[in-house]
């Protein structure tokens, strides 16, 4: 019986090789969030039957639920999905880089960045906020994670330093944040909290239309550079051994890492913990190599953030909470079970 499927690009040095058992997980959690996909968009303050909505989706249905759907509940749901995949792949690659398995956007402080950047943009452009918080959110993630990089250098980058550093970074984030929060006028505060909570209940197709091609490209670099992942987990006197570009590499896929943060982080806010958590599962499910982990783990990521932003529109209905409440609330006890079986194995 064939354990592995061997994909080969014939036009390109492109190849790939996943288990049965990965594509099988594959395909699983792909009909899983399809299937969450119809169920949210027919949940709401007017419920559509998982059938109508799936003839909606495909334009045969009722013309009130294709309205209702297409126009305000499949862009919202869709950019939920995309947010997760962003999260889960910039945390996967994160914690193979630096060999850590606490390392992730939210704990090295590439999402702090974002976050007081568009807290700045808030308190500075009161007039424009809105406009401003995505380009603000993503100039701030990218410079931080340039300065965190900046900090580590000391003849090569070492994922201890990167880590120790992120951390210091993060901090002082945060600290900067609420300085910020305690500066500005109450009515930029209250948009900079639900911001910071995590949000994707202002998206539109636009938002759809304008990350997808972004997340498009960068999935596809984090694919295509799993091999070099594998590398990096041998340790940097190994992978240099076998002709791999350590340091050059490394920075590449930080890189990758931080625009799929950064730019999820300026669609939806900080959704804490999805890069924390997906890695760990996809690990769990599919083995330590990254050709099968990053899909698995992204698929991980985006049902996360879908159920949560399920549960965050209809679990207090009429309230509308952001999904990073309820991504938070997983992810804290998650974080402490990590790093309880971390001091037993220590």
């Amino acid at each position: 019986m064939m354990k592995h499927v061997t994909i080969r690009c014939q036009s390109l040095p492109i190849s790939a090789q996943l288990s049965l058992r990965a594509l099988t997980l594959i395909l699983a959690l792909t009909c899983l969030c399809g299937a969450l996909l119809i169920i949210s968009v027919g949940v709401g303050e007017m419920t559509i039957l998982p059938l109508d909505a799936g003839k909606a989706l495909i334009g045969i249905g009722n013309p009130a639920d294709e309205m209702i759907i297409q126009t305000l509940r499949l862009p919202r749901v869709l950019t939920a999905l995309l947010i997760g995949i962003a999260m889960a792949l910039s945390g996967s690659i994160l914690q193979g880089v630096m060999r850590n398995p606490l390392a992730s956007p939210d704990v090295i402080g590439i999402t702090g960045g974002a976050s007081v950047a568009a807290v700045a943009a808030l308190t500075l452009f009161t007039g424009s906020a809105a406009s401003w918080l995505p380009v603000a959110a993503l100039i701030g993630g990218s410079l931080t994670a340039l300065l965190i990089y900046f900090l580590a250098w000391k003849k090569g980058i070492s994922p201890l330093r990167l880590v120790l550093i992120g951390v210091g970074i993060n901090a002082a984030a945060n600290g900067l944040t609420t300085l910020l929060l305690i500066l500005s006028p109450i009515y930029a505060t209250n948009q900079a909290m639900v911001w910071l909570a995590g949000s994707v209940y202002a998206s539109s197709w636009e938002t759809v239309n304008l990350f997808l091609p972004w997340l498009i490209l960068f999935t596809l670099l984090a694919l295509l550079s799993s091999r070099h992942l594998n590398a990096q987990q041998m340790g940097d006197a190994v992978a240099a051994g076998i002709g791999h570009a350590v340091q050059r590499q490394r920075l590449l896929l930080i890189l990758i890492s931080v625009a799929l943060a950064s730019s999820a982080v300026a669609v939806a806010g900080p959704i804490a913990f999805v890069g924390l958590m997906s890695p760990h599962i996809a690990r769990l499910l599919t083995g330590p190599s990254y050709g099968q982990l990053l899909p698995v783990a992204g698929l991980t990521g985006g049902f996360l953030v879908m159920a949560a932003d399920l549960i965050a529109r209809t679990a207090f209905s009429p309230l509308d909470l952001p999904a990073g409440l309820f991504t938070a609330a997983l992810g804290a006890p998650f974080l402490i079970l990590l790093l309880y079986r971390s001091g037993r194995q220590s």
